[in-house]
Formats: C-alpha cells, sequence, structure tokens
C-alpha cells in the first residue's frame, strides 16, 4: 500500500493556531453571514426582537453549516475549506413567498427545497450543462439589480414615506459609509480588504452614534445568553407553489457551489469530483433544512475567504470548521445580533450598495467570457436580463394577477432563470469553433463567483 504525506487540506493544526486562523476567517464570513437576515427582516417589516432572533439564529446554523461541508458527515460535505453561508441569490424568492404567503411559509419553502435537494444532489451535479456562462451570468447580474432598491430604502433611512426620509443626514451618513467600505477595498491588503464591509459597519455606526443616530436600547435589553429554538415563529407551513419556486431558485444555489468548490480545489490543490460536488450540494441540502427549521435561511457554498486561504497558504479543512465554532458561539449571545440589529438604515444602505452593485459587476465579468460573435448568446443575454429587470422597472406591472401567476411573474430571479434556459435550449446552438466556446466556458470557471464577489466587495 503506497502511503506518502498528509494532503494540506487533511492537516490538524494544534488547538491555538486552530482557534487563531479559525477566528480569522469567521471574522471574513461574518458581515455576509448577517447581511441576509438583516436585508429579509428590514423587507418584511419584522420587530428589532425578530431581526435579534434571525441573526442569532443565522449565525448559529451557519456554524454548524460550515462544519458539515468542511468535515463531512458520510456522504455529505465536500471536506474541502469552504465556509457556508445565507446565500443573497435567494433574497428575491424568499421574500416575494413571505409578501404573499408569510413568513411561515418562506420557512416551509426553505425546508421543502433542502429536503428535494438533498434526494437530488446527484442528478443536480449533472445538470449544469444547462446553465451555459450566458445563462449564469445573467441570473448573477439580475440578482444584485433586484437587491440594488433594498439598499436605497435603507440609505433614505429604512421606511419610505417617513418624515426623515432621504433627509441630508440619513443621505450624508451613507455617503460616508461607501467612501470608507471603498477606501478600505481599494487601498487595504489582505485580511484588512477582505473585511472592508465589516469596517464600513463599524466605522458607519461609530460616526452615527457620535451624530446621535444611533438607537441602541435594545442592546441593553436583549440577554447575555440563549439557545436558538426551533420553529420561534410558528409550524412552517408547507404550500406546494413556494416550495417550487424556492427550489428552482436553489439552482443558483447549484451552480454557486459547483463553481466554488473548482475554486476552492485549484486554490488548495485539490482533485474535485462529481462525487464532491454531490457530497457538496447535499450537504448545502441539509444546511437548508436545518436552517428553516431554525428560523434561518438556504445555505450555499461560497468562497470569500479563498483568498485568506492563498495569503496565509493555510489549507487545513480543520480550520474552516474551527471558524464554524466561532460562528456558532457567535449566535449564543443575543446581545451581539442585538447590536448588530441596531445598526443604522444609512449604513447598511451604504455597505448594501458596495455589495449588491458588486453583485451585479459579478454577472457583467461572468458574461465577459461569453462569445456573442457568431452566437445567439446576444439574443438569450438580451431577453433574460430585460424580463429579470421587469418586476423591478414596473412593480405595479402585475398588479391585477394573483396567486401563482403574481409569484410568477413577480420574480426577476426565476423569470431570468427560467428564460435564459428555455432560450438556451429553443435557440441557442454550439459555435462551429469548439475550442472558442470551449475556452470562453472556461474562463468563466475561473471568474469570481456571486458570492465570493459580494462578500469581498
Amino acid at each position: 500500500m503506497k502511503t506518502g504525506p498528509i494532503h494540506p487540506v487533511d492537516e490538524m493544526l494544534p488547538a491555538g493556531m486552530l482557534f487563531a486562523f479559525g477566528l480569522q476567517h469567521a471574522l471574513v464570513m461574518y458581515a455576509g453571514t448577517v447581511a441576509v437576515p438583516l436585508v429579509f427582516a428590514a423587507a418584511m417589516h419584522l420587530s428589532p426582537a425578530q431581526t435579534v432572533l434571525l441573526i442569532n439564529c443565522g449565525l448559529m446554523t451557519s456554524g454548524i453549516a460550515t462544519i458539515i461541508q468542511s468535515i463531512g458527515i458520510g456522504e455529505f460535505g465536500s471536506r474541502l475549506p469552504i465556509v457556508q453561508g445565507s446565500s443573497f441569490a435567494m433574497l428575491a424568492s424568499m421574500l416575494l413567498i413571505g409578501q404573499i404567503y408569510g413568513v411561515r411559509s418562506v420557512f416551509g419553502a426553505v425546508i421543502g427545497a433542502g429536503l428535494a435537494m438533498v434526494v437530488l444532489a446527484p442528478v443536480m451535479a449533472r445538470l449544469m450543462r444547462f446553465f451555459p456562462p450566458v445563462v449564469i451570468g445573467c441570473l448573477i447580474t439580475i440578482i444584485g439589480l433586484t437587491l440594488v432598491p433594498v439598499a436605497g430604502r435603507w440609505i433614505g433611512g429604512g421606511t419610505p414615506g417617513a418624515p426623515d426620509f432621504g433627509s441630508i443626514a440619513n443621505l450624508g451618513l451613507a455617503f460616508v459609509t461607501i467612501l470608507i467600505t471603498v477606501g478600505v477595498q481599494a487601498w487595504g491588503r489582505g485580511f484588512v480588504a477582505n473585511i472592508s464591509v465589516l469596517v464600513g459597519l463599524i466605522a458607519g455606526s461609530i460616526l452615527a452614534a457620535l451624530c446621535g443616530m444611533g438607537h441602541y436600547g435594545m442592546v441593553a435589553d436583549a440577554p447575555w445568553f440563549a439557545v436558538s429554538m426551533p420553529f420561534a415563529f410558528g409550524l412552517p407551513e408547507f404550500q406546494v407553489m413556494p416550495v417550487v419556486i424556492m427550489l428552482l431558485s436553489m439552482v443558483i444555489i447549484v451552480a454557486e457551489t459547483t463553481g466554488n468548490c473548482l475554486a476552492i480545489g485549484r486554490v488548495v490543490d485539490m482533485p474535485v469530483t462529481d462525487a464532491t460536488i454531490a457530497g457538496a450540494l447535499r450537504a448545502d441540502g441539509l444546511s437548508t433544512m436545518l436552517g428553516g427549521m431554525f428560523n434561518s435561511f438556504p445555505y450555499n457554498a461560497f468562497t470569500q475567504n479563498t483568498g485568506l486561504i492563498a495569503i496565509t497558504d493555510i489549507r487545513s479543512r480543520f480550520v474552516v470548521a474551527a471558524a464554524g465554532v466561532v460562528m456558532i458561539g457567535l449566535g449564543l449571545f443575543p446581545k451581539l445580533g442585538a447590536l448588530i440589529a441596531a445598526l443604522p438604515p444609512p449604513v447598511l444602505g451604504g455597505c448594501g450598495l458596495v455589495m449588491f452593485g458588486m453583485t451585479t459587476i459579478g454577472g457583467i465579468r461572468e458574461l465577459l467570457h461569453v462569445r456573442f460573435q457568431g452566437t445567439r448568446n446576444g439574443l438569450i443575454a438580451a431577453v433574460s436580463i430585460g424580463l429579470g429587470v421587469l418586476p423591478m422597472a414596473c412593480p405595479d406591472l402585475f398588479i391585477h394577477l394573483n396567486g401563482l401567476a403574481r409569484l410568477l411573474l413577480g420574480n426577476g430571479v426565476l423569470l431570468c432563470i427560467l428564460s435564459g434556459v428555455l432560450l438556451n435550449l429553443l435557440v441557442g446552438r454550439r459555435s462551429s469553433t469548439p475550442d472558442v466556446e470551449d475556452a470562453a466556458v472556461q474562463g468563466a470557471k475561473d471568474t469570481p463567483t456571486l458570492s465570493q464577489t459580494v462578500r469581498t466587495g
């Protein structure tokens, strides 16, 4: 039997180093982990206490999901140094389901979609041929554009129609936050650049407090320690259409996780097989089920920590698992969640604008690797992006529709998915010069994925 040295991915470091490097990973992933519950709570007009609950549940389940993905349990997990976080890609679908069916239907749809993904993971791992770079690029672009209005409402103060909405103070605070975030990202190096969003949030909040714009009373009222209980919003409601919509939207997670596994595999010099991707998708599904049960959201593998791995050359998956343990610990302290929930909306809007804008740029970067000349990719992109923007550009367009029709046509991300896939099947054709097309596909794999672009932007 041939033996050799342990691969750096499987290397177990001393406890002190595990904690230090794990804490560093946790700080890098922190801002992205809490962003989705913050956006969801604000858009659904949840109470401060419910917002704190979502944040703490998100931190705890993100930690659990990261451990499952990196350590692996049976056929679940890629066993690569990949962190798990709530996916921005699912926000549009969750908000639409929540506004029509209610919050409990959101969690029911999350659980149902997660279960389906566990069962269908081997099949989904082979469906990426239906999602060429032109479709993925359009999807990522629409995701970013769909979320920009959320940042706009935050920048104005959070509640359109309020007396101070759009005030000079709110606009100024958001502008300064944007400058700080962009400055840190542009001129920071390594770890500092990777936490530019977190630095922007902290600096903007300090400025708001100095100007008397912060309201942190809920922090004093929150307990120091608490364990998040499942089904805090009541038993989930399982309805067919929300589950179907959520499952269709999970296609984005399949695409992201596949690309991220390939990217991480290259960074750590570990071969990635179909079995690796299937295990990663099963972990996504299991984590998503746990998220729905514990008042959280769908999870996917993202690569905002890839740069940190490259800088430190610490490739151990146990370090990432240690970061998961840190995240679980953070989720057990509600005061921290209350502090985050109390962040002034203009500060969130400033950072959100940068993140969502970078999401859009991630889609454009993906499209730059698409071959348009001599193909019908331009037609596919034009119609898909046009349909994706339509519900946001004209919100009242489908006001007279109800039920399924409104749910489908009012979701720009879903319209983009369906139109991209169908048009690619109907009118798309492979170039007569395969080498050029294959080079475009390979280039797209080297492009930063949605989660990496958002959270390192």
